[in-house]
């Protein structure tokens, strides 16, 4: 995201795993797994295990010199324990969960994940999502692409990640340290080419699944938490 796609192509590849939790009786709802995932790329990225000599930095390292690409799949009963013996991290929301991984190389996830589905992430709200959380960032997703529910969740996650990028040490810390709060909320028409042209951090989905090349998430930044800056509401 950072650099030229020359340079990206031609480090070696990795991925940053993200699996769901979707039992068929009581799935999560879009927006809280959404916002779930979001927070868990954020959970990863300030780990301390992620930096410095820690056990995962330069697998961390290693995904942020090349093409940044998350792969979310779903796990429910015996995959999602399985999943969960792996090394990683679960973040929960209101009843979503999402574990997040460190980096492996493109082809080789390990076997507990390789063989959980991409396919059957597609999740509803069952009535629209409230206000914005006050103080904290939204990360605002283009409504017109049609992705899955999975597909949106790894954009929502490399916004994070953009927001992430631009901040302060303290600012981050200052973030961490409230629990990542934040929203995900869905802009259309006006609004989102307002949000595009506004110079925030947006996220431009290179094609390789589900949609065309073109930008899927804007990162506004929160009056008291990442804050980036922000646009009058509509």
């Amino acid at each position: 995201m950072r650099r030229e796609a020359t340079d990206r192509d031609a480090a070696p590849q990795f991925v940053l795993p993200l699996v769901a939790r979707i039992e068929r009786a009581e799935p999560p709802s879009r927006t809280d797994a959404l916002e779930t995932a979001a927070r868990a790329v954020l959970v990863l990225l300030s780990d301390e295990r992620s930096a410095g000599d820690g056990e995962w930095a330069a697998a961390v390292r290693d995904w942020q010199d090349a093409r940044i690409r998350k792969v979310v799949r779903r796990a429910r009963g015996a995959e999602w324990r399985r999943a969960g013996a792996l090394p990683g991290i679960t973040v929960t929301g209101h009843r979503a969960e999402v574990r997040v991984f460190p980096p492996v190389p493109l082809d080789g996830w390990p076997k507990d994940l390789a063989r959980l589905q991409v396919s059957g992430t597609e999740l509803d709200d069952p009535r629209p999502p409230g206000a914005p959380v006050a103080g904290a960032p939204v990360l605002w997703l283009n409504s017109e692409l049609g992705m899955s529910t999975g597909k949106e969740m790894a954009q929502v996650g490399h916004g994070a990640q953009l927001a992430w990028w631009e901040l302060s040490d303290e600012e981050r810390a200052a973030w961490r340290a409230a629990g990542f709060p934040l929203s995900v909320r869905s802009a259309r028409g006006e609004h989102w080419q307002e949000l595009t042209r506004s110079g925030l951090p947006v996220v431009t989905d290179a094609g390789f699944t589900e949609i065309a090349p073109g930008k899927t998430v804007v990162a506004e930044g929160g009056e008291r938490y990442c804050p980036l800056p922000r646009l009058r509401q509509p």
